[in-house]
């Protein structure tokens, strides 16, 4: 019999993946474009230009990564114990899952936005100034920071979770 605490469970790592996911595909379409708008202009820095908008996908690997742990947490790599755990899962447990999701689900889809803004303006920067890309680098790690740390709460949270 499927258990609401394991429906809870897999609510939460979708969660996770969808909204850090929702927030790369914006941080990376908005560096995208400029990056195009940058590249007609002058392709020679498009290895510049690629750090910066690949870097608020991230996020969406993050998401990845705490629903992983969620899956290896509820066993789904085995049938079996897949289906002890399905029948066994109480509704606090789910909710406390789908809970501990929420750090990297929120940090991940914040975080990204601010970092695709952050980075259109450091591609914007090096296409002025092509030596400065190292700065503007370093600003979009800044960001990247608060998402890490949305994924180790995640991490320590579903750690502490007994099933």
């Amino acid at each position: 019999m499927f258990q609401s605490g394991m429906l809870y469970a897999l609510t939460g790592a979708a969660i996770a993946v969808v909204l850090s996911g929702i927030g790369s595909t914006l941080g990376i379409r908005s560096t995208a474009q400029v990056s195009a708008g940058a590249m007609s202009e002058d392709p020679r820095y498009f290895g510049k230009y690629l750090i910066l908008v690949a870097l608020p996908g991230t996020q969406g690997i993050y998401g990845f990564v705490a629903a992983f742990l969620v899956i290896i947490k509820l066993q789904f790599i085995d049938p079996v114990k897949a289906k002890a755990i399905a029948e066994s899962i109480t509704t606090t447990q789910g909710l406390s899952i789908l809970f501990a999701c929420m750090p990297i689900a929120i940090a991940g889809l914040v975080s990204a936005i601010h970092q695709g803004n952050v980075c259109t303006a450091g591609i914007e920067l090096t296409a002025k100034q092509p030596t400065e890309s190292g700065k503007a680098l370093v600003l979009g790690v800044f960001v990247e920071f608060y998402a890490v740390l949305g994924l180790i709460v995640t991490i320590f949270m579903l750690n502490g979770i007994q099933l």
